[in-house]
């Protein structure tokens, strides 16, 4: 009889298996079905709440308020997992709504916008496709060093639209800021670039407020991309009103504290040095993770009484910071993907937001993000 009643339940587990890959609904049973209706109406809810970077005709909007960073699915994060398999996390990213993709040349270098490339070829017309430009690339090496000279930024361009199998980059960001180069003939470069159809929106990346003004004089500028997230605060206090002021988004890279803020890396975590650039940040030593641990606290406790995870609260908070924050984390996992992009379900009443700021804003961080200064 335990036989019997194994073979049954293998039986109708293929069965539903089976089902699932044909994306069928004929043989659930009705509480799978409400189940799989419902996901399907949360993620379309969801995906409703756009939100805007930049203004005017420099303006885009965003699906869920989030869009999705895709460096680490072939590069700086360890591990690199096959390509087929990332392909399918960026177009089930699309199947579920998501319409901004990040990449950059640096990151590979080039085998990350050869991937994004590939992946969004079926739809790339339905979607915000965002690069960079800005670092010293010499036979396929980072160098260290910055080039945004004009004649180079023309030339990356070129070469990240082959990469990118497209006859535009949507939003094109000057990765950093190079300091041999004026900014205001960066911008007018991409200025030109634009003219062209090449381009057809202006970012920053790690700028200050000076250069975003005299960026924003040639080349109206659509977004900001910085560091931002619970444990990096800094663009507050210097970007925030500066892009409040001019009407430009702000973009947060490694919201969520490049995984430490999901709880998923503790001080036992192992990288792999060649690629990954975590070992050489001090805010990831062991004796870093460890202090900083009372930020998981933090958001565990919230998320636990309101059936949020850590990264989903994390996620949330930035973007009760400012209407026009969009957040890209960055993941290779599908299920990862659905819990990022379930956060922009959530939504802090005014009193928990002043009581979580409160309680995170005590933690004396352990660590710099960087061992030198990125925003210039």
């Amino acid at each position: 009889m335990k036989n019997q009643d194994r073979r049954n339940f293998l039986k109708t587990g293929s069965l539903v298996s089976a089902s699932a890959l044909a994306s069928s609904l004929m043989s659930l049973t009705p509480s799978a079905v409400q189940a799989s209706s419902g996901n399907e109406a949360r993620n379309k809810a969801a995906k409703n709440k756009t939100r805007t970077l930049g203004s005017g005709k420099h303006s885009i909007e965003v699906a869920y308020g989030l869009g999705l960073g895709c460096m680490g699915m072939s590069w700086n994060r360890s591990f690199v997992p096959e390509k087929k398999d990332m392909i399918a996390v960026i177009r089930k990213a699309y199947d579920m709504g998501v319409s901004l993709f990040d990449t950059a040349e640096a990151y590979g270098p080039f085998r990350n916008e050869e991937l994004v490339g590939e992946a969004i070829a079926p739809f790339r017309n339905k979607i915000t496709l965002c690069s960079k430009f800005g670092f010293d690339i010499q036979n396929g090496k980072m160098t260290g060093g910055f080039n945004s000279k004009p004649q180079h930024i023309k030339e990356v361009v070129e070469q990240s639209l082959k990469r990118l199998k497209t006859d535009r980059i949507d939003l094109l960001y000057q990765h950093r800021v190079d300091p041999a180069v004026p900014m205001e003939d960066v911008a007018g470069t991409v200025k030109d670039l634009i003219a062209q159809g090449k381009v057809k929106h202006f970012g920053l990346s790690e700028a200050g407020p000076t250069n975003i003004r005299k960026a924003h004089a040639i080349q109206p500028l659509t977004a900001i991309q910085t560091e931002y997230s619970l444990m990096t605060r800094d663009p507050e206090t210097d970007i925030f009103p500066v892009c409040e002021e001019l009407g430009i988004g702000f973009v947060p890279y490694s919201p969520l504290c490049r995984a430490y803020l999901t709880g998923y890396i503790n001080e036992r975590t192992m990288y792999v040095p060649d690629n990954d650039n975590r070992p050489t940040l001090p805010r990831y030593a062991p004796d870093a993770v460890k202090a900083n641990w009372a930020f998981i606290d933090v958001l565990s406790e919230f998320g636990n009484q309101r059936g949020l995870t850590a990264a989903q609260v994390a996620l949330a908070w930035l973007m009760a910071q400012k209407p026009w924050v969009v957040p890209i984390p960055g993941t290779t996992k599908l299920a990862h993907l659905q819990e990022n992009l379930w956060s922009s379900d959530f939504e802090f009443t005014p009193d928990e937001l002043k009581n979580f700021t409160a309680a995170i804003s005590k933690i004396n961080i352990v660590g710099a993000r960087y061992p030198t200064p990125q925003t210039k």
